[in-house]
């Protein structure tokens, strides 16, 4: 299955808190911090609700 690189490149601060919910779901919360996901549906539906927070890229295993 293919992942996801997901990287926080904006901060949550003064955001409404269905976005920040949102980047503490994906496992982010603080600036340049990475995690890798699976390239689910949801994952992808979670990074278009802050994708000007993030940056992704595909990443095949």
């Amino acid at each position: 299955m293919a992942k996801l690189k997901i990287t926080q490149v904006r901060s949550a601060i003064d955001r409404n808190v269905r976005q920040k919910r949102t980047i503490e779901a994906l496992g982010l919360g603080k600036l340049h911090r990475t995690v890798m996901l699976n390239d689910t549906p949801q994952i992808r539906g979670m990074i278009k609700a802050v994708n000007h927070l993030v940056e992704y890229e595909k990443v095949d295993e």
